[in-house]
């Protein structure tokens, strides 16, 4: 076999990705890969409904493969229309119909999230919270403690300071602590976004998730909350992508 007809008995094996890759060794390898059919295999790795078609695409099987492959990869956001600066948080905490937590949240303190740790915290917890992803957490001083015999549930609403505008925006609407996660010491509740219309119209099961972080030494029946987290794990994971799904929620 020569060196041309090895290559040519490899290229149909690989991803589209690493033949991307071959391309850029040098001129004869480049000139081997561009070959559509090597590209037809990699097409029918990965969609290979595609590669029954009668006729083929209009365009090549390796720009078919260019274009939505690239749709795997975040795309670069634009800056986002608001700033953690102009925003407001309002959280309210409920046992039964006892409010025990009542606070209106500068933006700029929910983005700092806590610096220091309080002693007592859990391995898992800590790993959590000195993890790398964007985090919206107020600490809370001084610590309260919940009882877990009672119905706790929280609201929170966010609204725009500054400028022309007095709008706010429902994030949570009373939902329920119905889940305690007592190996990483959190206690859950979530609930699903509101988006303006129309634009936003056919959106929907994002959720926007609370969490009462608390410590290890609680008592019995008892947990005693050093922290609130807020978060949209379900779609955005950084500053910008928050911003931009306030954005879109239905503001008022």
């Amino acid at each position: 076999m020569t060196y041309e007809e090895a290559l040519k008995a490899v290229f149909p094996l690989l991803d589209g990705k690493d033949l991307a890759s071959c391309m850029q060794v040098c001129k004869q390898w480049r000139d081997i890969a561009r070959d559509d059919y090597f590209w037809k295999c990699s097409c029918a790795k990965r969609w290979p409904s595609i590669c029954k078609r009668p006729t083929p695409p209009l365009v090549s099987y390796r720009k078919l493969f260019q274009m939505f492959y690239k749709r795997h990869h975040c795309r670069t956001l634009l800056p986002p229309r608001l700033s953690f600066d102009d925003l407001e948080f309002y959280i309210d905490i409920w046992a039964d119909e006892r409010v025990i937590f009542s606070e209106v949240v500068p933006g700029s303190v929910l983005r700092g999230g806590i610096k220091d740790l309080p002693p007592g915290i859990c391995e898992i917890l800590g790993f959590h919270l000195k993890g790398p992803e964007h985090k919206m957490i107020i600490p809370v001083e001084p610590k309260f403690s919940v009882p877990l015999s009672q119905t706790i549930s929280v609201s929170v609403l966010v609204g725009q300071k500054g400028g022309n505008t007095n709008k706010v925006a429902c994030i949570v609407n009373k939902s329920l602590f119905d889940y305690v996660d007592r190996t990483a010491y959190r206690a859950l509740a979530f609930d699903y976004l509101d988006f303006s219309p129309p634009v936003y119209l056919f959106m929907s099961g994002i959720r926007a998730w609370v969490s009462l972080l608390f410590l290890e030494d609680g008592g019995d029946g008892v947990i005693d909350v050093f922290g609130i987290e807020l978060d949209f794990c379900d779609a955005a994971n950084s500053e910008d992508e928050v911003l931009w799904l306030l954005d879109m929620l239905d503001w008022k």
